[in-house]
């Protein structure tokens, strides 16, 4: 368990630089600030949807924004992309990216410039590569922690065997251990409520939940069809095979039956159900900080309330209730 103490409630990057412009992402995060949170989390590959033409700018507006204020005032959170031979072949270092030790320092060297800092709060391993040695990812992050370039290390988008096999590793070599897990974590997607989060609780590892609100699924705007400018509703037309194949993950009728279902028991708490979400996410005690993302500061307002709220032991009962009878319905 790292020293570092942060808000509970994260603002996530990913949109800056697609959905929302400069001007707005810089409102975004002065907004952020003045409600409290100190907590944001970018990556070398945003904005999503990832393309080798605007990679690495969301890291420079965060930059920008930077300079307007005392670095040690905010946590700043980056990833390094996984590896190109993954599920996915990020459009950075000419289709070759890697979890080695060339591309770790180029990585680390170009969010640092972009960011416009010497050093970052937790550097995330975006994705893993469990087909190669640990050791060979973690004795650079070791090196980045000793060289005070970072200070916390974690993975992203993994499950327990990786954990586990990082927290051995470490263990064994005497190597600086992670401290947190970034993955998809909502009241659409609760399977790391089982085995992962046994590991995350013996271990002292913090979970960092990203889409709390299911893709913006549980805010309800596709209980009645596919809205015009959402995200899934472009990746559904629009996208590509891989983009296609998350949004039917996300967005089926397995998870707008839920979603309805989550509504009607905010409603009777006279709560947006966007509000709920985000509240039940940080209600866990393995939860360190949940992670949110917004187009726009008018989005906003219902996610920040969640900061303010404790869900009682019957809402949580209501809500297992819902989950047992639609089981796993992003799959």
């Amino acid at each position: 368990m790292s020293g570092i103490v942060v808000s509970e409630i994260c603002m996530g990057t990913m949109t800056f630089g697609t959905q929302a412009d400069k001007a707005e992402s810089l409102r975004i995060m002065d907004e952020s600030v003045e409600a409290g949170i100190d907590f944001f989390d970018t990556a070398e590959v945003y904005p999503v949807p990832p393309t080798g033409e605007l990679a690495g700018l969301t890291e420079k507006w965060v930059g920008e924004w930077l300079k307007g204020r005392p670095r040690e005032s905010v946590i700043i959170a980056t990833k390094i992309a996984g590896a190109a031979h993954g599920w996915f072949c990020p459009p950075i270092r000419h289709g070759k990216a890697a979890l080695d030790r060339v591309h770790l320092r180029k990585a680390l060297e170009g969010s640092l410039k972009r960011l416009g800092t010497d050093y970052v709060d937790l550097y995330q391993v975006h994705w893993p590569d469990h087909g190669m040695r640990t050791m060979d990812t973690l004795e650079v992050l070791d090196e980045f922690v000793k060289e005070g370039k970072v200070r916390a290390i974690g993975l992203s988008n993994d499950n327990s065997y990786g954990v586990m096999k990082s927290l051995w590793a470490s263990e064994l070599e005497g190597v600086t251990r992670i401290d947190t897990v970034q993955n998809n974590f909502s009241l659409n997607n609760r399977r790391d409520e089982h085995e992962l989060a046994e590991c995350l609780r013996r271990e002292k590892v913090s979970l960092l939940p990203y889409s709390p609100l299911g893709g913006g699924v549980l805010t309800g705007k596709y209980n009645d069809g596919i809205p015009e400018g959402a995200r899934f509703s472009e990746y559904l037309t629009t996208g590509g095979e891989r983009q296609r194949a998350m949004a039917t993950r996300f967005v089926n009728d397995q998870t707008i039956a839920s979603t309805r279902a989550f509504g009607e028991i905010a409603k009777e708490l006279d709560l947006d159900v966007a509000t709920l979400a985000t509240a039940w996410s940080k209600q866990h005690e393995f939860v360190a900080s949940t992670i949110v993302g917004v187009r726009s500061v008018a989005q906003m307002e219902p996610i920040l309330k969640a900061a303010g709220v404790v869900l009682e032991e019957t809402t949580l009962a209501k809500i297992n209730e819902v989950s047992e009878k639609i089981r796993y319905p992003m799959g």
